[in-house]
């Protein structure tokens, strides 16, 4: 899978540069998922692992990132420093590394990155390497063990049981938000095998929190949870959503994240949260392209100055799509500009947006693979454009950009808003 990276300092740009060198014999792809490539180098670099502050883990298909930011306004606004891993970046690479509150610094990311690389390159490489996101989450357990912090939380990158991230023996509880069908070149085609793969964080004796999920994907939950000890609780059998737990993150789906964040949360005293702190955290969370509304900017000022109502969310697999949809249909119609990876399904995306679309609009996304727009627009009836900014200058308000965080991502950089 392509990561693309962009980044103010150069020094960055060459040492990604230098990891693609570190490519793998030909026959094999380094985006195989496993836990030997992550352990060998960690092992390398004197087990930073072992150091980082204890540990909130969560897996899924979709809320796991928002999960993790209300974790983190929970944890703060109890006054807790917090170390946070995430993925992918929207705009900057930094954002995947936050350390006690900051986003980790060029400087630093650019002298880890260099010891990571040159620990990779002492490992034999045979037959593969450690991929680019291993790479990654070796660069934050050395930044977590470095910068003093009271707790952690690692958002899995794809799957969970073979992920980069599980190599976390003792976490103080996992989550499991929203399972549905992404990446099943990787995970299987089934929500049974996904679900199995994602609950595979659970560990012994560490409480395992999960949503509500599909009747074969809870199955395997279940099962997994049983099958490594860990003692498992199921949203609407061991727990109810609480309604008042709003966010400042808008949905249905959203409050569902909020509930498992606390709990999450609720269920350890090693780092305690009061309710009352919870609440607080939930009022200023923030997680750009979840239906966020996009400042002034050169996307969305007009030819008279004025601002045009313009929001952005990375939805970009069927669930999420219906997440969003649901959103959608307590607001007036939007003008939908949307961009999709060409290994996503595109009906699945488009099929529960288009019902409340003012309009359709089909862009590409840079430096990714995506569906031609003329292909889109003939078959969902819409218009394709060149390109981003050009699909929204022909649109009134109010507008939505999505189908892709990477889409997302561009919006932000054009519109001059990095996350911070």
């Amino acid at each position: 899978m392509k990561e693309v990276i962009r980044s103010a300092d150069p020094r960055i740009a060459a040492l990604i540069a230098r990891q693609a060198t570190q490519a793998p014999i030909p026959g094999h792809t380094n985006d195989q998922l496993g836990l030997d490539r992550i352990m060998a180098l960690l092992d390398r670099l004197g087990r930073p692992d072992l150091r980082i502050p204890p540990v909130f883990h969560v897996a899924g298909t979709n809320g796991k990132g928002s999960t993790c930011a209300l974790l983190r306004a929970g944890l703060e606004a109890a006054g807790h420093r917090v170390h946070v891993f995430t993925s992918p970046h929207l705009v900057r690479y930094n954002e995947r590394i936050r350390l006690a509150g900051a986003l980790i610094d060029d400087a630093m990311l650019g002298a880890l990155m260099g010891e990571v690389l040159d620990a990779n390159d002492a490992i034999p490489q045979t037959p593969i390497g450690a991929s680019l996101f291993e790479v990654n989450v070796a660069v934050a357990m050395l930044a977590f063990a470095a910068v003093p912090a009271d707790v952690t939380i690692l958002e899995v990158g794809l799957g969970g049981r073979f992920d980069a991230t599980n190599v976390i023996d003792r976490p103080l509880a996992c989550g499991v938000a929203s399972i549905g069908l992404d990446h099943q070149h990787f995970l299987g085609d089934t929500l049974r095998q996904i679900a199995t793969e994602k609950a595979g964080i659970a560990k012994p004796g560490v409480p395992l929190f999960s949503l509500a999920q599909p009747p074969e994907a809870q199955a395997a939950i279940v099962a997994a949870a049983a099958a490594n000890d860990a003692p498992l609780h199921l949203e609407g059998r061991d727990w109810a959503i609480d309604p008042t737990l709003i966010s400042t993150l808008p949905g249905a789906h959203q409050l569902r994240n909020a509930n498992l964040a606390w709990h999450i949360l609720a269920a350890q005293a090693v780092v305690p949260v009061t309710e009352a702190a919870f609440r607080h955290g939930l009022a200023t969370a923030i997680w750009p392209a979840r239906f966020q509304r996009l400042a002034d900017g050169p996307l969305t000022v007009d030819r008279n100055g004025g601002g045009v109502e313009t929001w952005l969310d990375g939805a970009h697999n069927p669930d999420a799509a219906a997440a969003l949809a649901a959103l959608l249909a307590t607001r007036p119609p939007m003008h939908l500009v949307l961009g999709i990876l060409a290994n996503k399904d595109a009906a699945g995306i488009v099929a529960p947006l288009a019902a409340h679309a003012a309009s359709l609009s089909f862009v590409p996304i840079p430096e990714h693979d995506t569906y031609d727009p003329a292909v889109l627009a003939a078959r969902f009836t819409g218009h394709a454009a060149p390109d981003l900014a050009t699909a929204l200058a022909r649109l009134p308000a109010p507008r939505l950009i999505a189908g892709s965080l990477y889409l997302a991502g561009e919006a932000l950089r054009l519109n001059g808003e990095t996350p911070d």
